[in-house]
């Protein structure tokens, strides 16, 4: 059995609190997995536009999202994404404060993976590390 190829993530967050606790708690689990943060939509854009290049996020890679972000927001990004045909399958997982029902509905007709309340994630962010670690294990990328 082939060993899984390592994941990357781009952490799209503009909570520095919040991307600091993402980015430390999957440090601290073991995993090996590079983080690549960006503070708003405009800059996840820039950089996965500019993939390949030293210090990007390479693929395979998941998009952990926030919503509510200045410049461009997590749907304004979405919308975007999934129109750009060198992007539009990127896999996505929307990571968020808002535990509305109208978002939820919202960011799944826009074909993300899954949809993930900051609150709920338990306590350093533990379920969403138990969530990247299955994921890296049992989910073959192109």
């Amino acid at each position: 059995m082939n060993k899984p190829e390592p994941l990357s993530i781009l952490l799209v967050e503009d909570d520095d609190v919040a991307a600091e606790s993402v980015t430390r708690s999957i440090g601290k689990s073991g995993l090996s997995i590079p983080v690549v943060w960006a503070e708003d939509g405009l800059a996840a854009l820039n950089i996965l536009r500019s993939s390949g290049r030293p210090g990007q996020a390479p693929r395979p890679r998941v998009i952990l999202l926030d919503l509510n972000m200045p410049r461009m927001n997590g749907f304004e990004f979405l919308q975007t994404v999934r129109t750009d045909p060198d992007l539009k399958d990127e896999i996505i997982f929307v990571l968020t404060t808002s535990d509305d029902e109208s978002d939820r509905t919202r960011a799944y007709h826009e074909n993300i993976a899954g949809y993930m309340v900051k609150s709920a994630v338990g306590p350093q962010f533990s379920k969403l590390v138990a969530l990247l670690q299955s994921y890296q294990g049992a989910v073959k990328l192109p």
